[in-house]
């Protein structure tokens, strides 16, 4: 009973919200690296290249890249059992198009890698996370299908180099938000039609489905995952109408999904295409990429579920918060206005082992918060732990009365960095303080939180001793 022997805890970041050095060693710029800093109330602008006066935030960060060592030392003294990260593409191949890999950033991530086997963790790789190769751009990203020959020399190039160190791999970061913010998944703009969209998206289908079977012919111990944005949604009622219409929502993000796990488009996609238009850029030969590519896990983000209903608007995305037009008046809401549904998750886990019936992993969960470091250095964040204890419960359900296998679970942002909706530092997640403002500015200096040593106990006891 309980959380299985070897299970993953750990934590997650994301290089291009943590790691700073945005030019470092040849690294070439990214999409991210022209995205400014934005809050609350104010969007973030994507800027033509890094204009001078306008503050991007993941030109510092919390440099992670130069400051590894300590704070992989600190996911240690956690106990770590795994950490997700990411590799920068642009800091293996700077423009994303080059014959030869930068050896300078190959051998940053050898020493992240040997840093966290040095102390028993499991690196759990994405290799595309929120930030391709503006170089790429030149092509229309990924809505040429050149760009799936250049991600496969890619994850050639890192499957060959860190053979042995890393087995646990991630092919694209919430793949789905190209449906909602493709410029962070994917380098494609933000006013791109459907058309745009779903092109880009199935060249990103076939370059993760040709990664997977990659993966395994450089090394049969590779386990690769998918990794779904957390999109999820309760019918506003019982009314077959609001049902219907949170059902329509739930295909247009799960079929993401469906392509990943299953192999194929499922019908009720086809159709939708049909009906709008929609044409893909298949290619003889395409189906049995994808149906010889299916992952071997589903990883997910989980912080909040929405409601959907006949009367439901267009998703809108705004300065890091989602809108149906609907709230749900059962839960109560963050700061930043995500719903904070603990029992959803385990609801979540049944719907996707019901779906696919292979592993899951939780690999974002969180609460943003505004935490106060006192002047003892110490920081009292009890709504955190309030907040992952409850989602850790909900898990240990599904586990033991669902059957749900489990592989892992790596809270989001186990140490503070930039976050990714509204590119403020002030929105924190981690168990760990970092000293910046919202401009990267500050001592840079890192404090255990009270929420550090509760998750210490929670892994010592693999998820017995929540207290």
């Amino acid at each position: 009973m309980g959380f299985p022997k070897g299970f993953l805890w750990g934590g997650a970041t994301a290089a291009n919200q943590c790691e700073g050095a945005y030019l470092a060693d040849g690294k070439g710029l990214n999409t991210a690296d022209v995205m400014t800093a934005g809050d609350a109330k104010t969007q973030r602008e994507i800027t033509a290249g890094v204009v001078e006066g306008k503050n991007y935030p993941s030109h510092v960060a919390i440099d992670h890249y130069g400051r590894f060592q300590e704070d992989i030392a600190l996911f240690a003294e956690m106990g770590f059992k795994c950490y997700r990260m990411s590799i920068n593409w642009a800091r293996i191949f700077p423009q994303g198009d080059e014959e030869a890999p930068n050896e300078a950033g190959l051998r940053h991530y050898d020493e992240v890698f040997d840093a966290c086997r040095k102390y028993g963790i499991e690196p759990l790789v994405t290799i595309s996370h929120y930030e391709t190769p503006l170089g790429l751009q030149k092509y229309g990203s990924w809505e040429d299908r050149r760009v799936v020959d250049f991600y496969l020399r890619y994850c050639e190039t890192i499957f060959t180099r860190y053979k042995g160190k890393v087995k646990y791999w991630l092919t694209f970061n919430e793949i789905n938000c190209m449906s909602m913010m493709p410029w962070m998944a994917g380098g494609i703009s933000q006013e791109a039609d459907e058309q745009t969209r779903m092109t880009a998206a199935y060249h990103q289908f076939l370059a993760s489905a040709k990664a997977v079977q990659l993966a395994h012919e450089i090394d049969a111990e590779n386990k690769v995952g998918m990794m779904y944005g957390g999109m999820f949604s309760y019918p506003n009622s019982c009314d077959p109408e609001d049902v219907q219409a949170n059902e329509d929502f739930m295909h247009k993000m799960l079929f993401y999904c469906d392509v990943q796990c299953r192999g194929y488009y499922p019908a009720y996609k086809r159709k939708e295409f049909e009906r709008r238009g929609i044409t893909l850029p298949e290619k003889e030969g395409d189906a049995e990429i994808l149906r010889d590519g299916k992952v071997d896990f589903l990883s997910f983000s989980y912080y909040f579920t929405l409601v959907c209903g006949k009367n439901s608007q267009a998703l809108a995305i705004d300065c890091g918060s989602m809108n149906t037009g609907y709230t749900n008046p059962y839960l109560p809401q963050t700061s930043w206005g995500w719903s904070i549904d603990p029992k959803g998750l385990r609801h979540v886990l049944n719907l996707f082992y019901d779906r696919y019936q292979i592993p899951l992993m939780v690999v974002e969960n969180g609460l943003g918060a505004l935490d106060t470091l006192e002047e003892d250095k110490s920081v009292h964040d009890p709504y955190r732990i309030e907040y992952l204890r409850e989602h850790i419960k909900e898990m240990k359900k599904a586990i033991e009365i669902d059957g749900i296998p489990l592989m892992g679970y790596t809270p989001w942002g186990c140490i503070d960095i930039v976050s990714a909706g509204t590119g403020e530092m002030k929105k924190r997640y981690g168990f760990i303080y970092v000293d910046a403002d919202d401009a990267c500015k500050g001592s840079l200096e890192r404090y255990r939180k009270d929420s550090f040593y509760w998750y210490q106990k929670v892994i010592a006891s693999n998820g017995e001793d929540l207290e």
